[in-house]
């Protein structure tokens, strides 16, 4: 077969334009699976953005509400403790001066009641008076005191115990 050279011309365009089209249709296959693969990896690399995003945002908010929540929660119990711890101290100090108000009113009435029993002798005792006589302290009898308080009694009984003591 003797081919002529438009022949082969024609022939070698075709072989030429047949390897273009299978060039063509695997670049255009590859570039699919290219693209599809980067693709995938965009789609990865996005959601691990996103991810990363969302966890920084959340550390920020996190710390950002630590930042100003710690104190001032801080801050609202340092303020009511200071204010409770006021109260408190005005609360007991006021109940103190009460007290002590109350005790002088008490006091003053136990003065008065005292130097008026003091001013006025009670009608059914009798006082009792040492006496010296020589030198020597004298005592009336006991039974002179028969009307008297206990605790005269027991004085006149002393002085009569210290006088025989002295006498012996």
């Amino acid at each position: 077969m003797t081919s002529t050279r438009s022949d082969l011309t024609a022939r070698f365009q075709r072989r030429l334009e047949n390897e273009r089209v299978g060039i063509e249709t695997t670049a255009a296959r590859e570039l699919k699976v290219l693209g599809e693969s980067l693709r995938g990896v965009t789609r990865s690399v996005l959601n691990a953005i996103e991810a990363d995003t969302a966890a920084w945002i959340g550390k920020v908010r996190g710390s950002s509400l630590r930042g100003w929540m710690w104190p001032l929660l801080f801050g609202l119990l340092l303020s009511a403790g200071i204010r409770g711890g006021s109260w408190a101290g005005a609360r007991w100090l006021w109940t103190t001066i009460e007290q002590r108000i109350e005790t002088l009113t008490v006091l003053r009435v136990d003065i008065a009641e005292a130097r008026l029993s003091l001013a006025q002798p009670e009608e059914k005792t009798w006082s009792v008076e040492p006496c010296e006589v020589d030198g020597k302290p004298v005592c009336p009898a006991a039974g002179r005191l028969a009307g008297a308080s206990a605790m005269e009694r027991g004085r006149a009984a002393c002085l009569e115990a210290a006088e025989r003591g002295r006498a012996v």
